[in-house]
């Protein structure tokens, strides 16, 4: 198949236009995350959603959100999975049992945020503050569940890789937690009347 030379120019052309028009969003990405505590995973899990969210502060909160939700739930995945293995000690099934109630708890909490981002859309004055205010206390809220999640893990008798592999799942939850909450709060912020 022989591709004519109008055709090859038209093709890079529309490559280059949908590179540059990814540079601003990227740039505004990156800006953003310097505000929150990891900033490099702040970037990795949202610059592949740079198109959506352009330069658009509620886009980058509601979408750090998603993500956030996303990660909670193969958590939650991965702790349910390990809930019914077999041949855990006691300790172990008490503190996995406990540790997917957090999580749950936490997914119910920033479900609920990413609902409520979808209603500032209409959301005005007092409507907004107080929509806004619940969003940065169930995130905040879950951020805690994850981070309680770990302490039926503490102490020696709890070491390996049960405790390492739920370790894994959780810090990475919490870290994107953590970006969504400070992308939230810097929205927030700017829009207080």
């Amino acid at each position: 198949m022989k591709l004519s030379k109008s055709t090859l120019v038209f093709s890079a052309l529309l490559v280059i236009l949908a590179a540059a028009s990814a540079a601003p969003a990227n740039q505004f990405i990156k800006t953003s995350c310097t505000l929150t505590t990891y900033p490099a995973v702040c970037e990795q899990s949202l610059s592949a959603y740079a198109k959506t969210i352009q330069n658009n502060p509620q886009e980058l909160a509601s979408t750090a959100l998603q993500v956030s939700l996303t990660r909670t739930q193969q958590a939650q995945t991965f702790m349910k999975r390990l809930n019914k293995f077999k041949g855990l000690k006691a300790r172990q099934y008490a503190a996995i049992h406990d540790c997917l109630e957090e999580v749950e708890d936490s997914l119910d909490r920033v479900s609920r945020s990413c609902d409520e981002m979808k209603n500032l859309s209409h959301a005005k004055g007092n409507d907004f503050t107080f929509r806004m205010s619940n969003v940065e206390t169930w995130v905040s809220a879950a951020l805690t569940d994850e981070t309680t999640c770990m302490d039926g893990f503490a102490g020696k008798g709890m070491d390996g890789k049960i405790k390492e592999s739920v370790r894994a799942q959780v810090v990475a939850v919490a870290r994107v937690t953590s970006n969504a909450l400070a992308l939230v709060n810097n929205f927030a912020a700017k829009h207080k009347h």
